[in-house]
């Protein structure tokens, strides 16, 4: 179990590292969202929306990105969930910013 001070220092370590990300991830667009985390097991959900829901990069951005950078500088972090908010049709999605459209079947 994580005493208060460490889990203090694991919430505020990820919300520094997803603030560094999200002005990035937000100049084309979309967004990086934090969906639900376990401090205690270095369990971490997050989602990209606006333009990222119909970028065909967005897996990419996960795995290559957020994933790496998470693991990189939180050590505690031991697995990233990543998922793309793709409820936006391409018009709306494209008119965020300039990712590339994968359909929405």
């Amino acid at each position: 179990m994580l005493d208060q001070t460490e889990l203090e220092e694991r919430q505020t370590g990820l919300k520094r590292v997803l603030d560094l990300m999200r002005p990035a991830i937000k100049d084309d667009g979309g967004d990086l969202e934090l969906v639900d985390v376990d401090y205690e097991i270095g369990y971490v959900k997050v989602k990209l929306s606006g333009a990222c829901g119909s970028c065909a990069l967005s897996g990419a951005t996960l795995e290559a990105g957020v994933e790496r950078i998470l693991k990189g500088r939180l050590p505690w972090v031991e697995q990233v969930v990543g998922e793309v908010d793709d409820s936006m049709s391409f018009e709306e999605s494209h008119s965020l910013g300039t990712g590339s459209y994968v359909p929405n079947l």
